[in-house]
C-alpha cells in the first residue's frame, strides 16, 4: 500500500483550513485517511502550522511520500532536514 502525507480540505466555503493526514494514495482527497498528523490554516496572518514531528518522521521512515505542498511545509519546519540527516548519516 502506497501512503502519502497530504492535505485534507476542511472548513466552509471561502474559509478553508487543512488537516495534514496520512492516507492511501488511491483514496480521494477528502476521503478516508489513516492518521491526522497536523493542521494548516492559511487564513490567519502568520499561517498557523501545527505538526506532530515524531509521528511524521515515523511515517517518513515507513516510506510515506509527502505531497509537494506538504513537503514545503515540512521543509520550513525543519522536519525534512532531520529526516535527511537521520537517513543518510551512516
Amino acid at each position: 500500500m502506497a501512503t502519502k502525507i497530504r492535505m485534507k480540505r476542511m472548513g466552509s466555503k471561502k474559509r478553508p483550513f487543512y488537516r495534514i493526514v496520512v492516507a492511501d494514495s488511491r483514496a480521494p482527497r477528502d476521503g478516508r485517511f489513516i492518521e491526522t498528523v497536523g493542521l494548516y490554516n492559511p487564513l490567519v496572518e502568520e499561517n498557523q502550522v501545527r505538526l506532530e514531528e515524531d509521528v511524521i518522521l515515523d511515517w517518513l521512515n515507513k516510506g510515506a511520500q509527502p505531497s509537494d505542498t506538504v513537503k514545503n511545509l515540512l521543509s520550513d519546519a525543519g522536519i525534512m532536514q532531520k529526516y535527511h540527516e537521520a537517513k543518510y548519516s551512516k
